[in-house]
């Protein structure tokens, strides 16, 4: 369900994932949610396409339950892009490439 340009994310590590310069987007997913798996691609695509400029991660909210609570995670699938370390932009439910692509350029400036 992810690629090598994809990193797994929890509690412990969610921090470093986010912090700095550089635009991450976050996938907060579980194994049984069927939309999640529907976007699993579209993550890796997004992942592919922005491989070294920007980050990438996902968020299994079942096993990692601190951070999306702290982010009021209250629907999956729900992808947060960060920029400044701070949520730019929230997308919830199914996405398409083109939105987070989108979001994704605006962050890059």
């Amino acid at each position: 369900m992810a690629s090598e340009n994809i990193q797994h994310a929890t509690d412990s590590s969610f921090d470093e994932l986010v912090k700095g310069e550089t635009p991450v987007l976050v996938d907060f997913w579980a194994e049984w949610c069927m939309p999640c798996k529907a976007l699993g691609p579209v993550i890796d695509d997004v992942a592919k396409t922005y491989a070294g400029k920007v980050k990438v991660g996902k968020m299994n909210t079942d096993s990692s339950q601190h951070v999306p609570v702290k982010y009021n995670i209250q629907a999956i699938p729900t992808v947060l892009i960060f920029n400044g370390g701070e949520v730019a932009q929230k997308f919830v439910g199914l996405t398409t490439k083109k939105d987070l692509s989108a979001a994704l350029d605006a962050a890059l400036g």
